[in-house]
């Protein structure tokens, strides 16, 4: 029995059941974690490695399954989480849909508007849900930023600036592997060119893009991109993989500054700072801990319940590809 079937009687005795395609660090630091508070029953994870797989299992009740296609075939997956390397992402969120399984595809998703309209497409036709997971977008700190934006706190919004950048990794993990879909675009980039789609209008256009590549480990390592909506606000998006640690985005207004000091990846229990600098005043916002992969799950858990809220999610996901494919194609 398909999710979508589900009666509202019988949603409030069945848990909806996910299995997690891949066994990466994120997904056992986590996903596991947020899955097991939520309302998901975590049904089975897979690996190409059953020991790898049962590794992770342990401790979480739930089967360990060797192979994707495997875990696609089980009764009671409704749903799946795709964090694997971002070169997979399209090909097992297909698979997964044409399994008639919901996705939620670890960020990036896809690099080309064409094939995140394909998965669109797919997920529409068969009544599911296709969502990429930017967790950062479900703490409360960026909606305590839209609150104060809307009241006026800053004036009319001229320009947002995001940064993340992180210090060098191993050489030979994922996110250095060109081929597997890495570089520091990919990587980190796709962060404060995803948050500033919450603050421009729908017709954004890149005004220019640079990437910085490392010739011996074959990817870029570093980067820019500017924006512009159609109202004239532009967006600034600067990331790295070489960099001393900073995650952050301000808002500039006509009359005022907003700054998240800790925008993208929070821990569980950080309360991150929202300054605000209005003339000669500054105050200090301290938002609430939150673990925002809990508010992933439960935004993903709730447009599998209540497919009126999918399209959001599908249009989110084609802009973000669409966006993302220009800034590279811009960058050379």
């Amino acid at each position: 029995m398909n999710i979508e079937d589900l009666t509202p009687g019988q949603e409030s005795e069945r848990r909806a059941g996910i299995g997690i395609i891949g066994c990466a660090d994120i997904a056992v630091r986590r996903a596991i974690p947020a899955i097991r508070k939520s309302p998901f029953d975590l049904v089975a994870v897979a690996s190409r490695s059953l020991a790898k797989a049962e590794s992770v299992a342990a401790g979480t009740g739930c089967a360990a399954v060797e192979g994707y296609e495997a875990l696609l075939r089980m009764p009671g997956v409704d749903a799946v989480y795709v964090p694997l390397p971002n070169s997979e992402h399209a090909e097992w969120a297909r698979r997964a849909l044409e399994a008639g399984k919901h996705v939620l595809i670890e960020k990036p998703a896809v690099q080309s508007a064409g094939t995140a309209r394909g998965l669109v497409e797919l997920a529409e036709e068969r009544g599911l849900l296709v969502m990429e997971n930017f967790a950062f977008l479900r703490h409360p700190q960026h909606d305590r930023a839209q609150d104060l934006l809307a009241e006026g706190a800053i004036g009319e919004l001229r320009s947002f600036n995001g940064v993340f950048g992180i210090p060098p990794t191993d050489p030979n993990g994922i996110k250095y592997q060109a081929e597997l879909g890495g570089g520091a675009l990919w990587e980190v980039g796709c962060y404060p060119v995803r948050a500033a789609q919450e603050y421009l209008g729908e017709a954004t256009e890149v005004l220019g893009a640079a990437l910085e590549f490392d010739a011996k480990q074959g990817v870029d390592v570093s980067g820019v991109a500017l924006l512009r909506d159609g109202a004239g606000v532009t967006a600034n998006c600067s990331f790295g993989l070489s960099h001393s640690y900073r995650s952050t985005y301000d808002l500039w207004g006509s009359e005022g500054r907003l700054t998240l000091e800790w925008a993208f990846t929070p821990s569980r229990d950080a309360r991150p700072v929202l300054r605000l600098e209005q003339r000669d005043r500054e105050t200090r916002i301290i938002a609430p801990a939150s673990d925002q992969f809990l508010g992933v799950f439960g935004a993903f858990h709730a447009a599998i319940r209540d497919a009126s809220a999918r399209p959001a999610h599908h249009r989110e996901l084609v802009r973000q590809a669409g966006l993302m494919a220009r800034i590279r194609t811009h960058a050379g």
